[in-house]
């Protein structure tokens, strides 16, 4: 099988093959809102566009299936936007190139957009289809939600008539989810007077590479590398004994993806730059060794440039330095209730030189099931970049979603998939942030829960999707909404 045509369900295939030819990163979506609207009306359904970008589309029930309870089907149209360095991709232009690896769909070079692409599609495919059994149902595909869950934030109470929601962005099958964690970004900013470079100095660009990232909730756990963390560890032993200026810095990229990549142009004394390239390879070994199970294939280059203009002055360049090797990142504590779960988390998540050419800016990523824990850690980072002479600033906020483990649709798909596959699935909380946690707090009467097929590497253009995974993810949604219980 080496056609994405040919692979099952035909129907839920098609329709992502063609929502992969539609530019859709968070915050450019307008194409496939539009798309997805006129998906809607094409069908002759009742199809709504709502100040926020979501979409809303309406399905009656089919014959004899009309006293069943309402169904939401809930996933978000946007992607995240990730490449590798050298694949030449504009996302706000370019369609995605699908690939088929083995017995997984993933990209060229590219994210892939499985999430959440997959469970959006499905739903769609769920409205196309005249043969598939289902009280009545309302498709919700959010906007915004990689970068602010503005979608989610901006829907008005009222507007569904459902009772059971069922998103459709969680990524391992045969796991329920039935709760998440909520999020805020942390923004940092640090002002600097700009200096001449020394008379003397050479331009060299010292890059992290080759790392492998992901999505800074749910791949937190697994200990990867952090490229800025990295970087600056480099950057801190080049200063201490080279006494390198910091021209300007590219470090990193989205909020939600840990960062694989940083980029810095530096002036160094001419007669110092070999000492450069042997500190970073130094490093580079070490490092090599240190992850070699994590990010085996990281790179660190240093390479000649053109001179900086200006660099920063050497006050902040060194408390910039020290406050990011201080900056807590990855897995902050463990959950005490649900084991394996991450309760609270911080990524790191990019760095780069302000357009006015006068500051530096650092955005960060909390997470956690606990609220209490995110503003105590919030203090922590506001106490290491204020200490440093930056200012600090909190957005974005999101509450996290309870799990109720007295939740009838989960008693009811704990069921069908027990029957229709033999075993019990998995029923587990994640930690990222699931729009559950805000849509909830707009309906608080509905019912929800979490499914998906199985993704791996998402937001990193290694991001896949097991083919077999999305056949069964199909089959149980299909099997859970003939199964829906009658309104009381």
């Amino acid at each position: 099988m080496n056609d994405i045509q040919n692979i099952e369900p035909a129907g839920l295939w098609q329709i992502f093959r063609q929502m992969a030819r539609i530019p859709r990163p968070s915050r450019h979506e307008e194409k496939i809102q539009d798309w997805a609207e006129n998906f809607g009306k094409n069908l002759g359904l009742e199809t709504i566009k709502d100040e926020a970008g979501n979409i809303i589309i309406r399905k009656p029930a089919v014959k004899g299936m009309e006293n069943k309870k309402g169904v939401i089907l809930q996933g978000h149209l946007d992607m995240v936007p990730q490449k590798n360095s050298d694949k030449l991709h504009n996302f706000t232009t370019d369609p995605i190139e699908l690939l088929i690896d083995g017995e997984w769909v993933t990209a060229n070079g590219t994210t892939l957009g499985a999430d959440n692409g997959i469970g959006a599609s499905a739903a769609l495919a769920i409205l196309a289809s005249d043969e598939i059994k289902h009280g009545p149902l309302e498709v919700l595909l959010t906007a915004t939600e990689e970068t602010g869950m503005d979608g989610a934030n901006g829907l008005q109470p009222g507007l569904l008539k459902g009772e059971i929601l069922i998103n459709t962005d969680s990524e391992d099958e045969g796991e329920l989810y039935v709760g998440c964690a909520g999020g805020e970004d942390v923004n940092i900013t640090f002002s600097y007077s700009p200096e001449k470079v020394p008379d003397g100095y050479t331009g060299l660009n010292l890059s992290v590479t080759g790392m492998k990232g992901g999505h800074s909730g749910i791949d937190i756990i697994r200990q990867r590398g952090n490229a800025i963390k990295l970087f600056f560890r480099v950057l801190n032993s080049v200063y201490e004994k080279t006494g390198a200026r910091l021209g300007s810095l590219n470090c990193g990229s989205l909020r939600n993806a840990i960062p694989r990549e940083a980029f810095g142009l530096l002036a160094v004394d001419k007669e110092k730059a070999g000492e450069v390239k042997k500190i970073a390879g130094q490093i580079e070994n070490i490092v090599k060794n240190e992850l070699s199970q994590t990010d085996p294939d990281i790179k660190i280059s240093v390479e000649e440039a053109e001179l900086p203009g200006e660099v920063t002055d050497r006050l902040t360049q060194e408390n910039l330095i020290k406050s990011v090797l201080a900056c807590p990142n990855g897995v902050i504590r463990m959950s005490d209730t649900m084991k394996g779960l991450v309760e609270t988390s911080t990524n790191l998540a990019f760095l780069r030189s302000g357009t006015d050419k006068k500051s530096i800016h650092i955005g960060c990523m909390m997470r956690s099931s606990v609220d209490t824990a995110r503003n105590e850690l919030g203090t922590r980072l506001r106490a290491v970049f204020e200490l440093a002479g930056a200012e600090v600033a909190f957005s974005s906020g999101y509450p996290g979603w309870k799990p109720d483990m007295n939740s009838p649709i989960l008693k009811t798909m704990k069921r069908v998939y027990a029957e229709k596959f033999g075993k019990v699935p998995e029923v587990k909380a994640i930690h990222a942030g699931l729009e559950c946690g805000i849509l909830g707090g707009k309906y608080p009467d509905w019912d929800m829960i979490s499914f998906g097929p199985t993704i791996r590497f998402p937001h990193s253009p290694d991001e896949r999707v097991n083919i077999a995974s999305v056949a069964k993810f199909w089959d149980f949604l299909l099997a859970t909404l003939e199964n829906i219980p009658e309104k009381s």
